[in-house]
């Protein structure tokens, strides 16, 4: 009898998710700065591709990968955002199996390409500086246009057997995951069967995407260190050194939660990979588009001359009337 009441097909399949453990009664406030995260995040993203879709003067290969980065940003948010604000707003905390494995998906290819984007950002800015002449031939659109495609096969390729490897399972118990969207690690802990394979994948992904993506970006920065440094202009090494200071940032932020996540999912408390677990899902969103709108000159002149233009626009409507 009791196996029954613990067979997944009794239980109705669903999985039951968790906003922050013994703040229940404040869900609703909680709800306020992540409502102003993934609205702040969603128009900064929009308005990175909108500038750069609109002006000619920022079709170039660096800003088109920053428009795929914010394309998968938006993705993320958009694959999150119903499970995480149901919680908070509404209390609304079951999701179906089928649906889980659909948002794990999304949220880990996503995760994957980000981490190819990023890559690919790297490689940009080390033919920049380090083989500035050939830059305009090596990173010509119909070869960016390849890559971005490449991007999008690896992260879908890689990640599509893990909820079909997911779904074989039979999970026991409440079903109860600790955070507010479908993460793979903890899906995983909830399954009865033996799932020695699946944890042994979710690591090989782990090296193969995350650890070989690190280590190529480190290795582009070891080689544009050394290129730049033979600069015997101190401006001239500073101004290429620059161009690299956002990307920088968008790179520790991510990998950083990432990494950090993946330890505390192993030997950490609960409370600590929650919290963790919002940085990486939303952080990275909100603060990628803040990042390189500050640091690159060109946007940040594109975007206080929309500025200036939205006054000009609404003072002449003004004397109209």
């Amino acid at each position: 009898m009791m196996s029954a009441v613990n067979d997944t097909k009794f239980n109705s399949a669903v999985f039951l998710l968790t906003g922050i453990p013994g703040q229940e009664v404040i869900h609703l406030w909680i709800s306020i700065p992540f409502c102003l995260m993934y609205v702040i995040s969603i128009i900064g993203n929009s308005v990175i591709l909108f500038l750069i879709k609109t002006d000619p003067t920022l079709h170039e290969p660096m800003y088109i990968f920053l428009s795929m980065l914010a394309i998968t940003d938006l993705g993320l948010l958009i694959a999150t955002m119903p499970t995480i604000l149901g919680i908070y707003l509404f209390n609304s905390r079951e999701i179906s199996f089928n649906a889980c494995f659909t948002q794990l998906f999304f949220i880990q290819s996503l995760q994957c390409i980000e981490s190819s984007i990023l890559l690919l950002m790297a490689f940009d800015r080390f033919i920049a500086i380090c083989n500035p002449l050939r830059y305009a031939s090596i990173l010509a659109l119909p070869r960016i246009a390849k890559m971005g495609l490449v991007c999008v096969l690896r992260g879908i390729t890689t990640i599509f057997p893990l909820p079909l490897l997911l779904k074989r399972f039979q999970y026991c118990g409440d079903n109860v995951l600790s955070h507010s969207y479908c993460a793979h690690q903890e899906v995983m802990k909830l399954a009865c069967s033996d799932n020695k394979f699946n944890n042994l994948y979710g690591l090989y992904l782990s090296f193969l995407i995350m650890g070989l993506d690190s280590l190529l970006i480190f290795l582009s920065y070891v080689m544009i260190l050394k290129t730049v440094l033979s600069v015997v202009s101190q401006t001239k090494c500073l101004r290429a050194l620059n161009t690299c200071v956002s990307h920088l940032c968008v790179v520790l932020l991510f990998y950083t939660s990432e990494i950090g996540l993946s330890v505390i999912h192993r030997f950490g408390n609960s409370s600590t990979h929650i919290l963790l677990g919002y940085i990486y899902i939303l952080v990275p969103p909100l603060i990628n588009p803040i990042v390189y709108s500050v640091k690159s000159k060109h946007l940040r002149a594109r975007i206080s001359r929309a500025f200036c233009d939205g006054l000009d626009h609404r003072n002449s409507l003004g004397v109209a009337n």
